[in-house]
């Protein structure tokens, strides 16, 4: 019997090709998302051969959204924002409008209306999520503070973009889109009941979801079912997702989002974002495939120069953004550095963006694929850029007296005050991190009468510290001055509470430096690395998983043999 199998060929070419050229950009040592791009363009209807079905691949791509969304919200965190909310939301603010200006500066260059140049901005200033949280985790810096800022400042261009594409619609009419829909209300009126519409959404979702849908996510755990709670999981996000469309006339986007936020709630979160993830990455190499498909290769021919222009404001003129404003909040030079190559790519928010502005008559179709062309290049060479931090950093410093007055600019949080008792600055322990390990660790240390002093890189927390009367230094321990400050030469034991893989041994190297006969104890994540470090003179390594077992063994042990019956 005859049937139709567009949607069986576009999900096999899609994920047959997403498969090889995602492998093949790997091998490259590449983003695998430049070889999911490259396979919608392979399939698309502007390169020969095989033409997947646009219609089937736009409605996958919906679902993408939703559980690329879904996913985004699950692991959002308020507090992780709030650690670095001075930096994060001011810095991530004022990016946004310097790569708005800079992008709609060029549209409007070109000729495009205000309303083009807005979305095209908009579009060129919003850096993916899925690149920069591969390449921190790549790194091994996803857990440090630099990396926290990075992440906090993308939640705030994430949560900017969101408000975007909900307020785009109602003012598609006002800003000359072709295509809005208009009842012929006053644009703020239009507005201000899309604003009622969201606003009734989200409290309904913080008052009622965030109670409700735990609860059934625990109703359903009850069961003992895995594929019952995947379901729910799934389920919750796509009509989440489509209720918010349906009943408030809100996107998606913002309503999967929601739904990984009220099921961040649920003690089951982290098992949420486990099970669903096979599906979410399935659903999200669909959706970068269907946005691939919407790319014309021929505007890098005959558009060479603007597709340059696009490509500098994303790499060079976000970044340049970013590190200054890094640099003015006071922080390292490093730390600029790895923010600003975080940022120097964009991806699936101006996909949305520019999808959304083609829909709405307000871009025009060039506009979309110089987005596009932006996004591949700018993800294939962002690995290039983390790269050059180090070199780049040391080539500042030899050449640049203003960067070695950067780093050697006097800040009262950089070395102990003069008030300090000496207690403090002789056979003391040296601290390195007060995150949650750091703490309890700090906690012991007092309840002991130990004095300890504190090297922290979050600038608010150094401050709160030095409010409670702990002695706390500023800075990456890593840098010799950090410890220095600290007081590492006199020092007892040096502890280093933080899941910085890749500075450990630099720590480790100074304090020695400083002071041969120092004891140091090591948290590590890594085994291979906890054995490389453990095979270092006095060097104690706790690995987390290794002393939970040990801790649960002792435990079972315990009640083990006190159940016992006597022979």
């Amino acid at each position: 019997m005859p049937h139709s199998v567009s949607l069986i060929n576009t999900i096999a070419a899609g994920l047959g090709l997403a498969l090889v050229f995602g492998f093949l950009a790997a091998r490259l040592r590449l983003p695998a998302l430049v070889g999911y791009l490259l396979a919608g363009v392979i399939i698309g209807p502007f390169t020969p051969g095989f033409v997947a079905d646009a219609g089937i691949a736009a409605q996958l791509a919906e679902i993408g959204v939703m559980l690329l969304m879904f996913g985004v919200g699950l692991h959002f965190s308020l507090a992780d924002l709030l650690a670095v909310r001075k930096i994060a939301l001011p810095g991530a603010i004022a990016q946004i409008v310097v790569a708005t200006l800079l992008g709609g500066g060029l549209a409007v260059w070109w000729g495009w209306s205000w309303g083009a140049a807005l979305v095209f901005g908009l579009a060129l200033s919003v850096a993916s999520t899925v690149v920069l949280l591969r390449a921190l985790e790549s790194l091994g810096i996803l857990d440090s503070f630099t990396g926290r800022i990075a992440v906090g400042w993308l939640v705030v261009e994430d949560l900017a973009m969101v408000l975007v594409l909900v307020l785009l619609p109602p003012l598609a009419g006002a800003l000359g889109g072709t295509n809005a829909e208009s009842n012929g209300a006053p644009v703020w009126q239009t507005l201000g009941l899309t604003l009622l519409q969201v606003g009734g959404f989200v409290l309904l979702m913080l008052v009622v979801g965030r109670r409700v849908f735990p609860w059934i996510l625990w109703q359903v755990t009850r069961t003992g079912s895995r594929e019952l709670f995947t379901l729910c999981v799934v389920a919750a996000a796509v009509s989440i997702a489509f209720a918010s469309a349906a009943l408030f006339g809100v996107s998606f986007a913002l309503g999967a989002f929601f739904a990984g936020m009220v099921m961040r709630e649920s003690q089951f979160s982290h098992r949420a974002a486990q099970e669903s993830l096979p599906l979410r990455d399935a659903f999200a190499v669909l959706f970068f495939v269907s946005v691939g498909m919407l790319f014309d290769p021929s505007v890098l021919v005959d558009r060479p120069l603007q597709v340059l222009a696009v490509v500098l404001v994303i790499v060079l003129g976000k970044s340049l953004a970013a590190c200054a404003l890094v640099l003015v909040f006071r922080y390292p030079l490093a730390t600029a550095l790895t923010v600003s190559a975080s940022l120097a790519q964009i991806g699936e928010f101006s996909f949305i963006l520019a999808g959304l502005g083609v829909m709405l008559g307000l871009l025009p179709v060039e506009g979309q694929s110089l987005v596009l062309a932006g996004a591949l290049i700018s993800i294939a060479t962002n690995p290039l850029w983390f790269s050059l931090i180090a070199p780049l950093q040391k080539w500042l410093r030899a050449h640049s007296k203003f960067a070695r007055e950067l780093d050697a600019r006097s800040d009262p949080l950089a070395e102990l005050p003069m008030t300090t008792e000496a207690r403090y600055l002789s056979r003391q322990v040296v601290l390195v991190g007060y995150g949650r390990v750091g703490r309890r660790i700090a906690a012991e240390l007092e309840s002991n009468d130990i004095p300890y002093v504190v090297a922290e890189q979050n600038r608010e927390l150094v401050e709160k510290l030095r409010e409670a009367g702990i002695p706390a230094v500023w800075g990456d321990a890593a840098d010799p001055a950090v410890l220095i400050q600290a007081h590492v030469a006199r020092a007892r034991v040096l502890v280093v509470a933080t899941p910085d893989a890749m500075n450990v041994r630099q720590m480790i190297e100074t304090a020695r430096t400083l002071n041969p006969t120092i004891q140091t104890v090591v948290r590590s994540h890594n085994e291979q690395e906890a054995r490389l470090l453990a095979a270092e003179a006095d060097v104690k390594v706790f690995l987390g998983e290794q002393e939970l077992a040990q801790a649960m063994a002792r435990d079972v042990v315990q009640r083990a043999a006190a159940m016992a019956v006597p022979a």
